[in-house]
Order: structure tokens, then C-alpha cells, then sequence
């Protein structure tokens, strides 16, 4: 596939996410300020990495469930709550959130906070009513999104960058962190895709693998836009913490995650040789940030 059917491609998963996240999430009346708030998080523009991420690694897994959208949606949904929240004044206290205030700016933080409830909790809701979905798989999914937002997974990630993220740490220390922090979320992802192709243990394994390395690339990414305008959120919001670039540099970063992009696609060709679609898209997006970020 040319560069210009994979745009096509691409923009017509996103489409198709922005569509269910609107029938998903339906408006509420004029004075429902939470219904608001909760569809400016997840309808607001945005990359959409991870619906895009799960949608490609389905259709490379050579599956066709209508599950599969639902799931996506559910992820993203799942993100925008974490985003209402790591933003709040008593968090990062960020003014800035995909080139918009964000939502505690917007509608104050105690609609904030209930619309980043109101997103998890249908977040699981769709989960549970997927079709396509067995009854077992169904428990499984909502199992596995349910350890990834909890005390061990986004909880404890953003825990950690609170409170450990101004002290002084090894690589190790925050390498955990920005696994906690980026790479639960794309393994619940990948995992969920799994769950609806009904994949094998060891393809689920490969996965787990890919997830890891993407998410650190991911963080890593983050890390060096810090102090760009460029990105819709506030510049510099990492000053003052303890992060892999004020420990090794930028080009000691850029080169770190190189590293694991390389061994990500590894991965990724184990769990799906024959599909081509994932890896086209993660070479290209990562091309294009890295030349953004540098």
C-alpha cells in the first residue's frame, strides 16, 4: 500500500472511532455540564494512537469481529479519564490538553473529576455489551482494562511521577514509572485485540512484548517534546522531574528509543509476520514525530 492509501486508511479508522464515540457518549441537556465535559474529553481531536493501534493489530491478526470498535472506543475512553485527571490542579496542573484548555479549565474540577468517573465507567459498560464477544471473553476484556487502570497499573504510574518524579532515581526506577504511566494502557490494547481474534498464547505473549517497548518509545517521545509549543499541552511540564533526558541527555534518549522501536517491531513480527499494516503505520508515525520533536 501506497503513502496515500495508508492516510486513507488511517483516516477512515479514525473516522469510524469518532463516530461510535459520539453514539457511545450521546449529549446530554443544556445544564448537563458532566455529559459535557465527559464528550470534550474523548471527542476532542486527537491522535488516536491506541484505537488506531488496536483496530490495525486486529485486522493483521486476520480478524473481523464487531467487537472490535466497541474495544477501541472503550480504550480511548479510558485515556481521556487519565488525561482529565494527570491535567488536574492537584496533579500536573496543566493549562493545556490537545491544543484546547483542558478540562478543568473548561468546566471546572469538580465536573472534571466526574466526568473522568462517568468516561471509566462506561468505558466498561461498552466492554460489557460488545458484540461478537463470548461471555467468557467479555469477562476477560473488562479483567484485563480493569488491571490496567487500577492500584497496580495507571494508579500506581501516576502515583509514582507525583511523588517520586522530583527525587532523585535511577534509570530503572523511571523506567518503571513510564511503564506504569504509557505502557499498561497499550498493553490492554494490543490485549483486548487479542481477546476479540481469540489469539494464541504465544501471539498474546509477543504482544505483551511489543506493548512494553512501544510504551517506554512512547514516554520516551514525550519526554524530549517537553519543551515544545507544538504538541497542544504545555510546554515544560517535566521540569524539575526526574526523567531519562535530565539523566542521559537528548541524544542519549533519542538513541534509547531507537532501541526500542527496534526491538518493539521484533516483536510485532513475531505476534503478526504476515500483517504489515501495524508496523507500516508505528515506522511512519514515530518518522514523522521524531522529526517533530527533534
Amino acid at each position: 500500500m501506497n503513502a496515500m492509501g495508508q492516510a486513507s486508511e488511517l483516516l477512515a479508522i479514525r473516522e469510524a472511532v469518532q463516530t461510535r464515540l459520539d453514539q457511545l457518549l450521546p449529549a446530554g441537556g443544556e445544564r448537563d455540564l458532566v455529559t459535557a465535559a465527559s464528550r470534550e474529553g474523548a471527542l476532542a481531536p486527537g491522535k488516536r494512537i491506541r484505537p488506531v493501534l488496536l483496530m490495525l493489530i486486529a485486522r493483521d491478526l486476520g480478524c473481523d469481529n464487531p467487537a472490535v470498535l466497541d474495544l477501541a472506543c472503550a480504550v480511548e475512553m479510558v485515556h481521556a479519564a487519565s488525561l482529565a485527571l494527570d491535567d488536574l490542579p492537584c496533579m500536573d496542573n496543566a493549562s493545556l490538553r490537545r491544543g484546547r484548555p483542558t478540562l478543568h479549565r473548561q468546566f471546572g474540577e469538580d465536573v472534571a473529576i466526574l466526568a473522568a468517573i462517568g468516561l471509566l465507567s462506561r468505558a466498561f459498560g461498552v466492554i460489557a455489551a460488545a458484540p461478537g464477544l463470548s461471555d467468557s471473553a467479555r469477562v476477560e476484556a473488562v479483567a484485563q482494562l480493569s488491571a490496567t487502570v487500577g492500584l497496580q497499573g495507571l494508579v500506581q504510574g501516576q502515583f509514582q511521577d507525583l511523588r517520586g518524579g522530583a527525587a532523585a532515581r535511577g534509570e530503572d526506577a523511571i523506567a518503571r514509572t513510564n511503564e506504569l504511566k504509557t505502557g499498561v494502557l497499550f498493553s490492554a490494547t494490543l490485549q483486548l485485540a487479542a481477546i476479540a481474534s481469540d489469539a494464541c498464547a504465544a501471539t498474546r505473549q509477543s504482544l505483551a512484548g511489543f506493548a512494553t517497548e512501544l510504551g517506554h518509545a512512547f514516554q520516551l517521545l514525550d519526554d524530549l517534546a517537553d519543551g515544545s509549543a507544538d504538541h497542544g499541552k504545555d510546554a515544560h511540564q517535566d521540569l524539575g522531574k526526574s526523567t531519562l533526558v535530565a539523566l542521559l541527555g537528548v541524544e542519549g534518549v533519542r538513541q534509547r528509543l531507537q532501541a526500542h522501536l527496534r526491538t518493539a517491531d521484533d516483536h510485532l513480527a513475531c505476534a503478526c509476520g504476515q500483517g504489515v499494516a501495524t508496523r507500516r503505520f508505528m515506522r511512519a508515525w514515530f518518522d514523522q514525530q521524531l522529526g517533530v520533536a527533534s
